[in-house]
């Protein structure tokens, strides 16, 4: 994602103190229809590799979207993220783009 552009360090919050850290992502068109899915593997990502108290924002960077409202919404609501990933049809697409890592498992 880093290669297209879609994720870049300097979009990345990280606050220790709180902890929390906030991404923005850009997807690589305005009308992209897979920024949902790409927000949604950035959040199960971070949400292996953190401690579970950490809170995790990922947005669309503001104007890169035509529906960056509605997708930010779905991204950041709990109950919406949670009933995505209780479907075993999406859950494995998301492991596929998190590169074939189960919920279980991490790299390294």
């Amino acid at each position: 994602l880093e290669a297209l552009n879609v994720l870049a360090l300097k979009n990345v919050t990280i606050d220790g103190s709180v902890p929390r850290v906030h991404v923005f992502f850009t997807p690589t068109v305005p009308h992209c229809s897979a920024s949902t899915l790409i927000g949604l593997c950035i959040r199960v990502k971070l949400l292996r590799s953190l401690p579970s108290d950490w809170k995790i924002d990922v947005q669309i960077t503001p104007g890169a979207h035509l529906q960056e409202h509605a997708v930010n919404k779905q991204l950041n609501d709990k109950e919406r993220v949670a009933a995505a990933l209780e479907n075993s049809s999406l859950t494995e697409v998301v492991h596929k783009c998190l590169g074939g890592l189960g919920p279980n498992q991490h790299a390294g």
